[in-house]
């Protein structure tokens, strides 16, 4: 009787065990592309007149392209911005967006290893070690007296982890999140995510590190990046300059949101008027 009642329990919970654990298995395998959409970047428009092509190579020799737009008008004080766009993203529409929100700046912005036409395959990994040479490469190529990194999305991540290694003036971070670990366990609640994630950017570590002033940009309604994963973020920060939350705006539309603009040229106005980071 024992046996039996045993033999009825498993044939019950064995298929969605069995489900359960082909779920998990996806998730973890499918993690990179569902992270890295490579193959849902949009191609941006035709780049203003005089913008350049950039190439570097990785330290194991894949090929990364961007672009530098120069300023439509320059002041006296030359700023750099460096752009990290959002993981379906390319370089140019990220460098339009940014010339169209601080035409008096330099613009640089690479396609993220892995989104062509840059070589290579994605991972946090790379992102942050791609956007340390970034640095390097524009601030000996340009010279800027201010440098200053925007980060969209996931691009935050990897802006923060720049702010960690190298000295900027600044930071603007568009809906950051304190953990990408923290917020898949947030959207994957039902699995253990913390175990198999292997894609990590933690701002909030790296943000701790440092003190460079940063800007934070958030969205009242952003159903991807909880509220609580912002907050961790703006109390992370030693130098929280400016903090602007756009109600009615969400993760993906706050782009298109008419105080958007004029909350980021905010930011950059604010950490501009900070002291200039000693070299």
């Amino acid at each position: 009787m024992f046996a039996r009642r045993r033999r009825l329990m498993l044939t019950l919970l064995l298929p969605p065990l069995l489900i359960y654990l082909g779920l998990v298995a996806f998730l973890y395998f499918a993690q990179t592309a569902m992270l890295f959409p490579v193959g849902q970047v949009a191609r941006g428009g035709p780049l203003p007149e005089g913008a350049e092509p950039l190439e570097l190579r990785t330290a194991s020799g894949e090929r990364l392209l961007g672009f530098h737009v120069p300023p439509a008008r320059r002041r006296s004080e030359r700023l750099l911005i460096l752009g990290f766009g959002g993981n379906a993203a390319g370089a140019s529409g990220t460098a339009l967006d940014l010339h169209a929100l601080f035409p008096d700046a330099d613009i640089v912005v690479f396609h993220y290893r892995g989104y062509a036409p840059s070589e290579g395959s994605p991972s946090a990994a790379a992102f942050r070690e791609d956007a340390l040479r970034i640095h390097d490469f524009a601030r000996a190529r340009f010279r800027p007296d201010r440098m200053i990194a925007v980060g969209f999305s996931v691009g935050s991540g990897v802006a923060a982890s720049l702010s960690a290694e190298r000295d900027l003036d600044g930071l603007i971070l568009v809906t950051p999140f304190d953990s990408l670990r923290r917020v898949a366990s947030d959207q994957y609640w039902w699995a253990p995510v913390r175990l198999l994630f292997r894609h990590e950017l933690e701002p909030v570590r790296d943000l701790r590190r440092n003190p460079t002033p940063v800007a934070i940009l958030a969205g009242g309604r952003d159903d991807l990046v909880p509220g609580p994963r912002t907050q961790a973020l703006r109390l992370a920060a030693p130098i929280l300059a400016f903090d602007r939350t756009i109600t009615d705006a969400g993760h993906n539309d706050i782009y298109d949101h008419p105080d958007f603009a004029d909350a980021m040229r905010g930011a950059l106005r604010r950490l501009r008027a900070m002291p200039r980071r000693a070299r």
